[in-house]
């Protein structure tokens, strides 16, 4: 016993976790209480019991797992019952190869590890999670099972009438439907997914979570439950259930665990009924800064002083969900000051902020971007955010807005920055005006972020630099240090956790006006811009690669 509280000790000594004052002091105490020096550092204050569990899984060579902060795989779960993973407080969580990843609170109880492996009939590969987070993740799974399985009872005897309004009305209102509602949107909330896709198949209806910019399949429920779950959808964003043969969009205002979201939901009418997806909108993204953003010095520096001027446009490009919205709101929260008036127009409205005037378009209404951007520019504005601009009289409105002292900040659909210029030009705008008007461009794309728990660095070839498009010469001989996805429990087993952005900034220099002027194409703007040391998108992703921050693989992968 001696010997281990020395171990332990020891080891959480060179891992910080604690000075040497307290061990001395939790040693005494232990001494006069004739606790584990564990459980007497917990209720001292001095450990957490999670970081504790974390020493002891080191200790004994197992890895630690915070099941809180991890997905965990349910065809995996239901290897093993949920009265034996109580008993044992262990959870299957997922797969290594053939082997079965589980979840102990206690690895070291030989009889609970062979009663899992007879019972899955698997080998397995323990891992180490505290007491507390396996019974809760035991209680959500149990939770699942048993709503699914009383609306697969309780939708049964409804299939064959579910064409009925005034049935699906009384299944909608049948409190398993909405527990299954407010559990998927609880658990993509806790998967930190961006969007749920609800897809109505030939036989099932498939539930999809797009999570770091890739779709995740989570659950097929029969079809039965179909007509219940998109309808509970449709009336908590306030849409018409009864209207089925066009597209509908609305929104949902929630508290999930404690934090405040938005959902943007939208239904579009497929052969098998209406699918539904939700974006999910966190608040707390609007509270995002200019600097959190993953800037680049040079880019961040370049892109700053652009939003700072008083005047001039500022565009913002990339396809959609490359987190063109986010940047325009971080930019916005850097100019947002009480003697400056801010208005935006935008389709549709994301997120509130603070402060500033935020007008919504409404087509039906005859409020368009232009018609928008016409009143709003008799309303004194400084700053001006256009959402998108997407047709010649918004293009015009808002260059002219520039031209004549206010600050104006949109979003184009370009491939890269050079081809803004040129594509204001293609929509019949004089190229002298947007030469004068454009005072920068930032293109711009999400990138999946390495798992820093697992990534593995290693070497590349020659050949795969040349592949991956790495400067000539670059490389000073040898090749430089990279790290590729490996895959763990902390991220799912996928080598990613998290999305970074790409960034590629433009700033209109002379040069760069008098090409424009003289309709030269977009690739002779590029290597102007080059040449005056903007990195392009890849550059910015291959810089980033090399920090450790994202993979060469999926820089590729983003960036043509």
């Amino acid at each position: 016993m001696a010997n281990q509280t020395r171990q332990l000790g020891q080891l959480l000594l060179e891992e910080g976790k604690v000075t040497p004052e307290q061990l001395e002091s939790a040693v005494a105490e232990q001494r006069r209480v004739g606790h584990s020096l564990g459980r007497v550092l917990v209720e001292l204050g001095i450990l957490t019991e999670q970081s504790l569990v974390a020493t002891l899984a080191h200790q004994i060579g197992l890895p630690f797992v915070d099941l809180a902060d991890h997905a965990i795989d349910p065809t995996a779960a239901a290897k093993l019952p949920l009265a034996m993973a109580r008993r044992h407080s262990a959870l299957p969580i997922g797969y290594d190869g053939d082997r079965l990843v589980v979840a102990f609170s206690d690895p070291g109880n030989v009889f609970a590890v062979d009663d899992v492996r007879a019972v899955t009939g698997m080998e397995l590969r323990p891992v180490v999670a505290t007491k507390a987070d396996v019974a809760a993740a035991i209680e959500r799974l149990n939770r699942t099972d048993d709503t699914v399985g009383e609306i697969v009872a309780s939708a049964a005897d409804e299939a064959a009438s579910s064409e009925d309004l005034a049935t699906i009305t009384r299944i909608v209102e049948d409190a398993p439907i909405v527990k299954l509602v407010n559990l998927l949107i609880q658990q993509a909330v806790q998967d930190r997914a961006s969007d749920i896709h609800i897809e109505p198949q030939e036989r099932e209806l498939r539930v999809r979570y797009r999570v770091d910019g890739v779709l995740h399949e989570v659950m097929r429920p029969p079809r039965t439950i179909q007509a219940g779950v998109i309808s509970r959808l449709k009336i908590m964003a306030d849409l018409d259930i009864a209207e089925r043969r066009v597209p509908q969009d609305g929104r949902v205002a929630l508290t999930v665990a404690g934090k405040s979201v938005d959902l943007r939901v939208a239904t579009l009418p497929t052969v098998y009924g209406e699918k539904v997806v939700m974006r999910i909108l966190d608040k707390s993204a609007v509270l995002l800064t200019l600097p959190e953003l993953g800037f680049s010095p040079e880019n961040f520096e370049r892109y700053q002083a652009a939003a700072r001027k008083p005047y001039g446009m500022v565009l913002v490009t990339g396809p959609t969900g490359s987190g063109k919205s986010t940047t325009l709101y971080a930019t916005l929260n850097s100019v947002n000051d009480a003697d400056r008036n801010i208005v935006t127009i935008e389709d549709p409205v994301e997120y509130r902020l603070g402060g500033v005037n935020q007008v919504q378009v409404n087509v039906k209404a005859g409020l368009t971007f232009a018609a928008a951007l016409r009143s709003i520019l008799r309303c004194d504005p400084d700053i001006v955010l256009i959402g998108e601009i997407r047709d010649p009289e918004t293009a015009r409105i808002a260059v002219e807005s520039a031209l004549t002292g206010h600050l104006v900040l949109a979003t184009l659909h370009t491939n890269d920055a050079p081809s803004a210029a040129t594509r204001l030009t293609e929509m019949g705008l004089e190229p002298f005006l947007v030469a004068s008007a454009v005072d920068c461009v930032l293109a711009q794309r999400l990138a999946r972020r390495l798992c820093d728990k697992c990534r593995e660095p290693y070497r590349p070839t020659e050949e795969a630099l040349a592949e991956a498009g790495w400067p000539a010469g670059e490389s000073g001989g040898e090749p430089p240090k990279l790290y590729r996805a490996v895959g763990c429990t902390a991220c799912g087993k996928t080598g990613y956790r998290g999305r970074l952005a790409l960034h590629e900034v433009m700033t209109v220099t002379e040069e760069i006006e008098r090409r424009c002027v003289e309709r030269r194409s977009s690739n002779e703007i590029a290597e102007l811009a080059r040449a005056g040391g903007m990195s392009t998108l890849r550059q910015d992703g291959l810089a980033k690669a090399v920090l450790g921050d994202t993979s060469v693989e999926e820089v590729m992968r983003v960036v043509v």
